[in-house]
């Protein structure tokens, strides 16, 4: 493996040529300053003034000049499908879950809760692996911060607000939200 040099400045638009590439996940794609390895298994520094969602740029330049794309790897996601796309929009935004929106369909990640309450609201559901690249920010950098039931259905509380659920977590802000018919491991059924 040989290292090439430290990545310092980000590409909004393609270069003619690029030297190689790094396949990266959507939790990879954020990022301040990691060791990357190509797709040819070079390996060099990224180091960011700032944590960045590599969704908005198209791939980092090397400090001798050389460029290196960023490619969306494959993953388990939902391709969401029916009459009601904007209603099915509504309750994926409502539970701060990231979202690729397309004209015919909608996609998240694989998640067997989410799935559930969108077949029971009528929607297509299928899973995939696919690259997966959701909106950004309204300001263009941003990313939702999502629950993320895992594999076990858990829930995670990895985002900077809190959630009101009818018990005290010692939260300070609150918004009500419905999560289907999944549980808090605090509830008692």
């Amino acid at each position: 493996m040989t290292d090439l040099p430290a990545a310092r400045h980000l590409l909004k638009d393609a270069p003619a040529t690029c030297h190689d590439e790094v396949v990266l996940s959507y939790d990879e794609r954020l990022i301040r300053r990691k060791r990357l390895v190509t797709a040819r298994g070079d390996g060099f520094l990224v180091d960011l003034p700032e944590v960045t969602n590599l969704d908005a740029v198209w791939g980092f330049e090397l400090e001798d000049g050389r460029t290196v794309r960023v490619t969306a790897a494959q993953e388990a996601v939902l391709e969401i499908t029916g009459p009601d796309l904007a209603r099915y929009a509504w309750h994926i935004g409502n539970r701060h879950t990231p979202c690729q929106v397309e004209p015919a369909r909608l996609v998240i990640r694989a998640d067997h809760v989410l799935e559930a309450m969108l077949r029971q609201l009528g929607a297509g559901v299928q899973a995939l692996s696919a690259p997966f690249t959701p909106e950004v920010g309204a300001y263009g950098m941003g990313r939702p911060m999502g629950h993320d039931h895992g594999p076990e259905g858990g829930h995670s509380h990895a985002s900077a607000h809190s959630h009101s659920h009818g018990h005290s977590h010692g939260h300070d802000d609150h918004h009500d939200h419905d999560h289907a018919d999944h549980h808090h491991p605090h509830d008692k059924v």
